[in-house]
Formats: C-alpha cells, sequence, structure tokens
C-alpha cells in the first residue's frame, strides 16, 4: 500500500521506522518546518536516511500542498503525532482515506495532553485510539482503541514510555492491515460525547497544598516528566518530581513535616506528600534530601 506518512519527533520516527522494516511503500513524509536553532526532527532524520522524500509545509490549509499531496498518489494516509491541523482536502487526499493516533480512549480527552489529564484527575484506567480524522478536533470515527490501567504509581513517563508509546506503533501496524483488509470500522463518536482538555502548560501544574493530598498526588504524578508540578520555596521555583503519598495528617498545607536523608515530607489537605526528587531553580533534578540539605529546608519551612 502506497502511504503518505505524517509526524514528527520519537513516536513518529518509531511508527516510520515499523512500516519502512516490514516493506511498506512510503511515497512521501511530512513532518513540521525545522526551527531556528534545533536538532533536526528524529522522524526527518531518519526518512533522509531512508531516502524517503521529505516535506515540511508551514500549513497544510495551503491548496497548493493539496497539489503536492495528490501528486504522490498515495492510498493511506498515516498520521503520527501531528500538531498542525489538517483539512479534510488533505486528509481525503489518499484513495483510503487518512488515519491518526490519539492517545487516550476517546471521545474522552481530546486536546493535545490526553495522557497528562487522565492521570491527574486520578482516572484507573487510559489507552489509545487510531481514528478517522476530520475536521473537527480528534472528533472522527474511530478505527480501534486499546486500553491500559492507571497505577497508583504511575506517572506520564511509565504511562507513555512503557505503554501508550509501544502499544501505539503496534495498534498503527494492525490499523493499516485492517484497511487492507477492507475490515476498517468507522464507529462514530458521539458529539457531546468524553471530553475536551487544553495544554497542560506550567500553569496547571502549578501545585496548590490546599488541596487534598491525594489531588496534590495525581498532579505531580501527571506531570511527571513534562511539564513539572513546581511550588516555591524562599520565592524559587522547585519542581517536584518524584514522590510517595502518606496518609498522616499533621502540619498546615504547604508545611514541612518531617526531612530525610533522601526527602522531605509536605502537608496538604487530610495528608502529606512525601517528595523524594526536584529540580530546583536554574539548576538539575537532584534528591529532595540532597535540596533540603543544601538550602536550609527544615522542618517548620513553607512551600508555596
Amino acid at each position: 500500500m502506497r502511504i503518505l506518512f505524517n509526524g514528527q519527533q520519537a513516536f513518529g520516527k518509531a511508527v516510520l521506522e515499523a512500516l519502512v522494516n516490514r516493506g511498506e511503500e512510503i511515497v512521501g513524509v511530512y513532518c513540521a518546518p525545522d526551527k531556528p536553532g534545533k536538532k533536526m526532527d528524529p522522524l526527518k532524520e531518519y526518512a533522509l536516511s531512508k531516502n524517503l522524500r521529505v516535506f515540511q509545509p508551514a500549513s497544510f490549509k495551503d491548496p497548493a500542498v493539496w497539489e503536492q499531496m495528490k501528486s504522490l498518489n498515495a492510498e493511506l494516509g498515516v498520521m503520527a503525532y501531528v500538531l498542525l491541523l489538517v483539512p479534510e482536502e488533505a486528509l481525503a487526499i489518499p484513495t483510503h482515506g487518512t488515519i491518526q493516533y490519539h492517545p487516550s480512549l476517546l471521545p474522552w480527552h481530546k486536546g493535545p495532553s490526553s495522557i497528562n489529564w487522565p492521570i491527574i484527575m486520578g482516572k484507573k484506567e487510559t489507552g489509545l485510539s487510531v481514528f478517522w480524522p476530520d475536521n473537527g478536533l480528534d472528533t472522527g470515527p474511530i478505527l480501534l482503541q486499546k486500553k491500559t490501567k492507571i497505577s497508583d504509581k504511575d506517572t506520564l513517563g511509565s504511562i507513555y514510555f512503557d505503554r501508550l508509546f509501544p502499544m501505539g506503533v503496534a495498534a498503527m501496524l494492525e490499523a493499516i492491515d485492517l484497511v487492507k483488509a477492507k475490515k476498517a470500522p468507522r464507529i462514530p463518536q458521539a458529539p457531546k460525547a468524553g471530553s475536551y482538555e487544553g495544554w497542560c502548560n506550567k500553569e496547571v501544574a502549578k501545585i496548590n497544598w490546599k488541596k487534598p493530598a491525594a489531588d496534590v498526588y495525581n498532579l505531580i504524578r501527571g506531570t511527571n516528566p513534562q511539564p513539572g508540578a513546581w511550588t516555591t520555596f524562599k520565592g524559587k521555583t522547585l519542581d517536584i518530581y518524584d514522590c510517595v503519598k502518606v496518609a498522616k495528617r499533621a502540619g498546615k498545607p504547604g508545611q514541612i513535616v518531617a526531612v530525610g536523608k533522601d526527602s522531605f515530607t509536605v502537608a496538604a489537605k487530610g495528608g502529606q506528600i512525601k517528595v523524594l526528587r526536584v529540580r530546583p531553580e536554574g539548576g538539575q533534578k537532584i534528591s529532595a534530601g540532597q535540596f533540603a540539605a543544601e538550602t536550609g529546608l527544615g522542618k517548620g519551612a513553607k512551600l508555596g
């Protein structure tokens, strides 16, 4: 099958590599435009190493880009981590249409930070969807879905790198095989079902120690490693990564209730958070105990 590929970064590269390794015919690779002073996108680097044709339009709304895509005579479009809006005029150019990967169980968690939000919200399950995109944001008919549990110890990093990334590569190959076999379903999403959330950015990741300890814990897990939950100490930002939820209820919200060799413990509403790894403003990730020793953070100190 003649495939027009569109994606970027490590996930896009992994999917393209899997397609090349199993002998798919890649007629063109579309990826994000180069950023001055930044490293070449790993997808572009891989595509060039395989002598594939690479295109980097600034927009897919340009009719000239549509003509370029038509000239490739693609049978299927495959989108793996695409941030630019691709309109239906471009999606419909391949003869079998276009499929796209999204790391949530649509219609839940439509939007750009769909891995963060289920963890932040304390959900026990998430997954991925391969769907037929349309002009809406993650609203097209679903082709297939895969589920995975969210444990109390999972972080954004473990959910994505350990599960949704490899599961996603395999799911894209499975979806392509279903298209080839003319067995690929198009299950409509109910227009008002599910949810949409925006970017999980630094503003979202600010810790409010007055919130329930469970909510604080979920926020830290759901933003670890990106964008990183944060608080302040002595007027400087402190990013917080690895942590453990503690059931004890001593201390006022944001107050340091214990300091150990490798950790410090902070009070929140109805519980405590034992912090294990942090990154001070302008510094590198270090153990929470090392941070406490270097800054004089002790029992009774206040964060936030």
